[in-house]
């Protein structure tokens, strides 16, 4: 979340710059002078709060003084009672006060970078980058999709894995699961030749961190919830929809040195999403599963340093494209399409031949302290006199999702008799550089080759 005094005039904060953000993400403004008014009752409450506490103090004082002189002191004692019975009203008028601030805050997205295109339709989305020297790539006709090369090749099993966890289920199979492993295998030593720290995480967190790292959205629309006994709502447990998630939260609470800056992180995890929202969309093969392999590349830099490793967070996201043979550009998102930790992100987009359109494998943005705020992951040491936190900034890139780079290659590198091994992972396949059909596509239900010819 943003700073609260970044809402404050008087303490030298700029509540318009953050309404015209807000204008640029298309949410509301007005939300920025809701969280003012929010703002100044709780600082009255607190306020209040201080002077009960100074009249309960100054009173249990008189009261000392009345029994020292054995006097009576029972209207003091009453005066007391009811003091703190009003500051206990208080301090619950406070809590309450707080929370409610908070949640409103969680509401505004990060600022927007300057260099982010301004605009509410993803149309005009910017590219940046792309690898397609011989121009424009188009539509290929007379070749297969993704999803019936893997078929072809003995890769997955759709049909069984719908039977057993029911729609987007599948389950990897034989060469499928050699692709799979092979790009996670050499994925890893991708990211520690670049000095990546490996990480396999948890596959669950506690709600109380997700809260800090995940939109409030995303509890309804992303992630699974674990239903257990817990005590409390804190205590719940969610199902991870990406490593960035739990590897955010790692150093929750801490204090980071500046020397150890930056902190690279490379995770690796089994990733959990609902995708409620997409129905209908990229149904085919394993591109928009519910269950899926990923590896991320997770930073924590210094504030000044963010913006230069962002770049680097997108090269490393491009040679390990590049290095699978594949065709891609990127784009630079458009302001209304920006998650709200997101200060700026790029996406990159592999070209898919038989669908004749670019798809996202990779998404990259610098998030600023928007998350390591809430989570209290500062940077350096706290000096003498300082006034102001400093937070270390939080940066995440997907290196790969493994069940959609093994679509864009099988689309990519198909045979007239099957599918060629990109050779950087030949080593990670056993040797193997091709794998052949083995089975034809099976027959569709009676009824449904019209409408697949509609489609």
């Amino acid at each position: 979340m943003l700073d609260i005094t970044l809402f404050q005039t008087e303490k030298g904060g700029n509540p318009e710059l953050i309404r015209q953000s807000q204008i640029k993400r298309g949410a509301k403004p007005e939300t920025v002078d809701e969280i003012i008014a929010l703002y100044t009752a709780w600082t009255k409450l607190k306020f209040d709060l201080d002077n009960f506490n100074r009249d309960i103090n100054a009173t249990q004082k008189l009261i000392g003084q009345k029994y020292k002189a054995k006097e009576d002191a029972s209207e003091l004692v009453a005066t007391k009672e009811e003091l703190v019975r009003k500051k206990e009203q208080c301090i619950a008028a406070e809590v309450e006060a707080k929370q409610v601030l908070d949640n409103k805050l969680k509401v505004i997205g990060n600022l927007v970078h300057d260099s982010v295109p301004v605009s509410l339709t993803e149309d005009d989305n910017l590219m940046v980058a792309t690898n397609n020297t011989a121009g424009e790539p188009v539509k290929v006709d007379g070749i297969l999709s993704h999803h019936e090369l893997l078929y072809r090749i003995g890769g997955y099993d759709p049909e069984r894995g719908t039977k057993v966890a029911s729609h987007r289920g599948y389950f990897l199979t034989g060469v499928g699961v050699e692709l799979n492993m092979a790009i996670i295998n050499y994925g890893m030593r991708f990211l520690n030749e670049r000095e990546f720290k490996l990480m396999q995480t948890p596959f669950f967190m506690k709600r109380s961190l997700m809260a800090k790292t995940a939109q409030l959205e995303d509890f309804d629309e992303a992630l699974y919830k674990i239903v257990d006994n817990a005590a409390d709502d804190q205590d719940e447990k969610y199902l991870i929809a990406t490593s960035e998630q739990p590897i955010s939260a790692y150093h929750s609470g801490e204090w980071v040195n500046e020397s150890e800056l930056p902190l690279k992180y490379g995770g690796y995890s089994t990733n959990f999403r609902k995708e409620a929202g997409k129905h209908g969309k990229d149904t085919w093969g394993i591109f928009r599963v519910h269950q899926f392999e990923k590896l991320e590349q997770l930073v924590f830099t210094e504030p000044e340093k963010s913006w230069a490793m962002h770049e680097e967070m997108l090269r490393n996201a491009e040679e390990f494209n590049q290095s699978l043979g594949l065709k891609y550009r990127v784009i630079n998102i458009v302001s209304g399409a920006l998650n709200n930790a997101a200060a700026k992100k790029y996406d990159l987009e592999a070209w898919f031949p038989y669908q004749g359109e670019y798809k996202e494998l990779v998404s990259a943005s610098n998030c600023t302290d928007y998350q390591s705020r809430p989570l209290e992951i500062r940077c350096g040491s706290k000096k003498l006199n300082e006034t102001e936190k400093r937070y270390v900034h939080c940066l995440n890139a997907t290196l790969s999702a493994t069940g959609r780079t093994i679509c864009a290659i099988l689309e990519n590198w198909q045979t007239p008799t099957g599918v060629k091994i990109p050779p950087v992972l030949v080593p990670y396949m056993g040797g193997k550089t091709h794998l052949p059909f083995v089975r034809d596509m099976p027959a569709p239900p009676t009824g449904a080759a019209t409408k697949a010819k509609k489609k």
